[in-house]
């Protein structure tokens, strides 16, 4: 459905961001709701697509920009005819790792 181009390895803790292209082809589509812990931001590099952001569906297209909070439901379709493309900013490593809490006695 679409293909991501890292340019940083988020587990590297030195960064506290990463910048990604995502890429997807015509009718690649991200087909549930997903959310993040982290607020991100989208600037469409180009084609032309359609973007859930929270209950909206938005017609994005190259040159618009999208600011997405924590936790608001997202999800893609691109519908062509060319590819549609992104830069994706996202903070990381600035979340305390609850994994200690998350044993059962």
């Amino acid at each position: 459905a679409w293909v991501t181009t890292r340019f940083v390895d988020m587990s590297d803790m030195r960064h506290d961001m990463h910048v990604n292209i995502v890429t997807f082809e015509p009718g690649g589509v991200i087909p549930f709701a997903e959310t993040h812990v982290m607020e991100h931001g989208l600037y469409v590099l180009e084609g032309k697509a359609v973007y859930r952001l929270n209950q909206d569906w938005v017609e994005v297209e190259a040159g618009d920009y999208m600011w997405l909070r924590a936790f608001c439901p997202q999800a893609c379709y691109s519908g062509g005819p060319g590819k549609f493309r992104y830069l994706l900013y996202k903070d990381v490593n600035r979340h305390m790792d609850l994994g200690k809490y998350n044993h059962r006695s």
